[in-house]
């Protein structure tokens, strides 16, 4: 999953949580983009992506950081 996130949507993917496991995984994946429009209609490709495959048990939550709150310059 991590490697068609990537690949198809150009998410960076990282493996938080269920490591070893093949029964389940915690992603967490990050997008930039130019704009909020951009960005929020990338986040919800990715959102129908995952949910297309995995209906019944994917969770997904979303969290906005700008540059300075992520200790950016600002």
């Amino acid at each position: 999953m991590k490697a068609q996130l990537h690949g198809r949507h150009g998410v960076t993917v990282a493996e938080v949580d269920g490591q070893d496991t093949w029964q389940r995984a915690t992603l967490a994946a990050a997008l930039t983009g130019g704009s909020m429009g951009t960005l929020t209609s990338s986040v919800d490709r990715v959102e129908r992506f995952l949910l297309d495959r995995f209906p019944e048990c994917v969770r997904i939550e979303r969290t906005l950081t700008s540059f300075e709150d992520a200790g950016g310059l600002g």
